[in-house]
């Protein structure tokens, strides 16, 4: 596994990754190349449609749902759902189990939904379709499913019970985390970042941020919104250009004057 630096841990944008090329095997598996940063595109320069989502996704155990069965799992997106909002649109609490559609494990889940208006688009939600519905990992939410209707544009994930990191951090109605708890959740963070960038192709996160830190009830912490993860160098490529996204104060400062990313100082 890689090397992880404290200062990467906790936001100051690239780790060292040394890797040791006789433990090859056992890195994460090869996923699908990700929809390129200049249109929304794969890489055979076409959008997929949902019958395409749905036959590159046959065996993850990803669910593709109806506009009406994820309003009934949230009670027609009632605002006594509502969990919050981000860059990508508003998220609600659901149900899903066998009645709503069968073959489907009974849990409680969160239901983003794109907003058409937002700074996030076709080519962010198809991003987070494409990655986590090939990669697993304890440290990366659980993608349960998707809906590609129309316009309308969901993601379906594991519901996080704490949620996210930065309401623990910065909202003054919680209680204090411990140190105990706060390394466990910067080593779990940090695992999931190893885990993708160890990949045996990998993927630069570009959103590394306490709001993206997600937390179960056990305050283990699971990465989320992959929306503007690229992929990373492979083969002989020593670096990757790429515009540069991500949340301010977050990005390390080398990758905000170069665009560029390489092997041994990997942009989160």
């Amino acid at each position: 596994m890689g090397k992880t630096s404290w200062g990467a841990l906790f936001g100051l944008g690239c780790f060292s990754s040394h890797r040791d090329h006789a433990s090859d095997d056992s890195r994460p598996p090869r996923p699908a190349p990700l929809p390129n940063d200049d249109g929304l595109k794969t890489g055979n320069g076409v959008t997929p449609s949902p019958e395409d989502l749905s036959v590159s996704l046959a065996g993850s155990g990803v669910e593709a749902f109806t506009v009406d069965e994820l309003q009934t799992a949230t009670r027609d997106f009632s605002t006594s759902n509502f969990v919050g909002e981000g860059g990508f649109g508003p998220v609600y609490k659901g149900y899903v189990d066998e009645r709503l559609k069968p073959g489907v494990r009974a849990q409680a889940v969160a239901v983003k939904l794109l907003d058409l208006e937002g700074s996030q688009g076709h080519k962010e939600w198809l991003a987070e379709v494409v990655l986590l519905g090939q990669l697993r990992h304890p440290h990366l939410v659980k993608l349960i499913g998707y809906c590609c209707e129309d316009e309308h544009r969901l993601l379906v994930y594991e519901f996080m019970a704490r949620g996210s990191l930065e309401k623990h951090l910065y909202k003054r109605y919680t209680a204090s985390l411990s140190w105990s708890t706060r390394l466990k959740i910067a080593i779990g963070a940090a695992k999931g970042l190893a885990f993708l960038h160890d990949a045996a192709k990998p993927i630069i996160y570009r959103d590394f941020k306490t709001s993206n830190i997600l937390l179960d009830s056990d305050y283990l912490a699971k990465l989320s919104d992959f929306g503007l993860a690229k992929d990373g160098p492979d083969g002989d490529e020593t670096h990757v250009s790429t515009r540069v996204m991500g949340t301010q104060g977050y990005a390390a400062p080398e990758y905000i004057m170069t665009g560029s990313s390489n092997n041994e100082e990997r942009c989160v």
